[in-house]
């Protein structure tokens, strides 16, 4: 057995038998995982049993197994040279820094809530020596590539390089039938880790769960297999688009906590609302910072029609026709307010945008009967919306499916994923389409693109009118979910999502102009708030924090297409051909060829 050679620049610290300790350290920390950790269950997750770990010993479980492979596949063994086609030694490094979060954490977390560190039964010491030794041993292998000529050798410099890794070789091509395998798999192991998210029953595991999957999807990232497993998608993206949604159809039927049905179905529309958003701000390159009123809109026209008894139109659509109603509204409002503003730019049109919002909400709010018009009782809004019937289907009542009992929660879950299908089969058309080229021409130079025969008014009019139809939407349904529409639900910003600067806030986080990104920063930005409750009063605070880092770490988002990676990168690629004197011989040649 021989260590795994790779081209590497100098370790951190020097010392010997890195790869050897660090494999021993993993071990020590998985052995400590099946010890208890304290001796009362007044913690949550019970981590008193000997034999069976439990709560956040299970993350750490996971993160000293990722550790533990990582390591061994730099030794060359058979089988597990898959692991790092992209780094080596960088994915080590990455996973064992994330156990040593999670214990560390953890271990902090027993000490502050059961009053010292007396309370810590032996297996937490182990698991706590263990990721230690793995830790700083991991910072003795050397780094995958070399330092770049241009930057400082500082010890800070030095450890960021150290959690680089070089891109992964192709890989060999497989035949279709184990490709799709791979993708149905990929997509198997995300749905187990969200919906783990989503069950977590406490802030402790959730904030450990945060940190295993931060770093353990950073380290999978090094290793070159989100690359390997991003071609796969790329090339079957028609297979790939069919998993995520029979992914997506799954969650429900895996819950059996109404609540956190609930927050899946919210989740959907925040990130179909987020996915029409970015067809105006990612597509067209329009700063919207009042979009959410196109929610409202929506939201308010369905609950009007929808025959609820304090609606004062007094009216029972069916529910398709609701939909257009809402959809139609949204549609209307959004070309009414477009057409006069949208020749305005930059951040003249932001301000213009994110006084559209304001003006929605405050008068939807004086239409309360003394304000105004009794139309949508203002600051009460419109209660008692009734749950939908469709076709004898009733979703106010839970269900038995093929021995699964979904209640009504999951039916809206299950109704917003073919809006969220729909919105899906939108964007991408629209944006593969001679249109969505034109918006993209748009976004990158208006003046260039005018210059070139597009007219800038009528496509950016169109990406408006279509991302509020979509908002449009999502909102007729918001509206039977929340059972009330108020006016307070539809501000710029605030604690509770969605409101404007949250969506928009998605579509960065998420990628801008991609179709997976504002669904993975959607997700998060409301998974995050909606399980840390004791952070409510700081919320705002650390979601800005959090995008200062993003900004300054990966600006083109965590989902990013290729042309926002090579913006906002070094590409090592000249932009323009060296200057290389032309010859005689050229010369002729050209002159000859013209």
């Amino acid at each position: 057995m021989t260590t795994k050679t790779t081209p590497a620049g100098s370790p951190l610290i020097a010392l010997p038998a890195a790869r050897h300790v660090t494999t021993a350290g993993a071990a020590i920390t998985l052995i400590g995982t099946f010890l208890a950790w304290t001796w009362t269950s007044e913690f949550p997750g019970d981590l008193t049993v000997t034999g069976y770990p439990g709560g956040l010993q299970v993350l750490t479980l996971v993160g000293a197994v990722l550790t533990l492979l990582f390591a061994l596949s730099g030794y060359g063994i058979k089988g597990l040279g898959w692991l790092t086609p992209g780094g080596a030694n960088s994915p080590v490094r990455l996973a064992a820094l994330g156990v040593l979060g999670t214990t560390g954490f953890t271990v902090g977390a027993i000490a502050v809530k059961l009053g010292g560190v007396v309370n810590l039964e032996p297996g937490a010491w182990v698991s706590l020596v263990g990721a230690i030794i793995a830790t700083v041993a991991a910072l003795g292998l050397p780094a995958d590539q070399e330092l770049d000529d241009t930057t400082r050798p500082t010890p800070l410099n030095r450890f960021v390089n150290s959690l680089r890794a070089p891109a992964p070789t192709r890989a060999k091509d497989l035949p279709n039938w184990a490709e799709i395998l791979i993708i149905a798999g990929a997509f198997g192991v995300a749905l187990h880790v969200f919906t783990y998210g989503i069950d977590t029953e406490y802030a402790e595991l959730f904030i450990g769960y945060i940190i295993s999957v931060a770093f353990g999807f950073t380290a999978l990232t090094r290793a070159g297999l989100i690359a390997r497993i991003t071609r796969l998608t790329t090339k079957h993206r028609n297979v790939t688009l069919a998993a995520a949604l029979i992914a997506a159809f799954c969650f429900p039927f895996t819950q059996q906590n109404e609540q956190y049905a609930l927050i899946g179905a919210n989740i959907l529309i925040f990130a179909t609302v987020a996915l029409g958003l970015n067809v105006v701000v990612g597509l067209a390159g329009l700063l919207d910072l009042g979009y959410v009123a196109f929610l409202g809109v929506g939201a308010y026209a369905a609950a009007l029609v929808s025959g609820s008894p304090l609606s004062p139109v007094g009216v029972q659509f069916p529910f398709w026709a609701a939909v257009l109603t809402g959809a139609a509204a949204s549609l209307i409002f959004g070309v009414v307010i477009g057409a006069p503003t949208l020749r305005l730019r930059g951040d003249y049109l932001a301000i213009v945008t994110l006084g559209f919002g304001e003006i929605f909400r405050l008068t939807v709010n004086a239409l309360n009967g003394v304000s105004g018009p009794d139309l949508t009782n203002g600051s009460q809004g419109i209660p008692s919306i009734p749950d939908l019937n469709l076709f004898g289907f009733d979703f106010g009542v839970s269900h038995d499916i093929a021995g699964f009992t979904l209640g009504r929660s999951a039916n809206y879950y299950l109704l917003m994923l073919v809006f969220t299908a729909v919105v899906v089969l939108v964007f991408r058309r629209s944006g593969e389409s001679r249109i969505g080229r034109a918006w993209v021409a748009i976004r990158e130079d208006e003046t260039a693109a005018t210059a070139m025969g597009i007219n800038a008014f009528r496509l950016k009019l169109l990406a408006f009118a279509l991302g509020a139809t979509l908002a449009g939407l999502a909102g007729t349904v918001q509206a039977h979910v929340s059972y009330t529409v108020t006016p307070e639900q539809y501000q710029f910003a605030g604690s509770v999502p969605p409101n404007s600067a949250f969506l928009l806030a998605a579509v960065i986080l998420g990628g801008m102009g991609t179709l997976s990104g504002p669904l993975v920063g959607a997700a998060l930005l409301y998974l995050i708030p909606a399980k840390l409750q004791f952070m409510q009063d700081y919320q705002l605070f650390l979601f800005g924090i959090a995008l200062i880092l993003l900004m300054r770490f990966r600006p083109e988002g965590l989902v990013a297409d290729r042309r926002k990676q090579l913006e906002f990168h070094e590409t090592g690629q000249l932009d323009v051909p060296p200057d290389v004197p032309l010859t005689d011989q050229a010369a002729g040649t050209t002159k000859a060829g013209a």
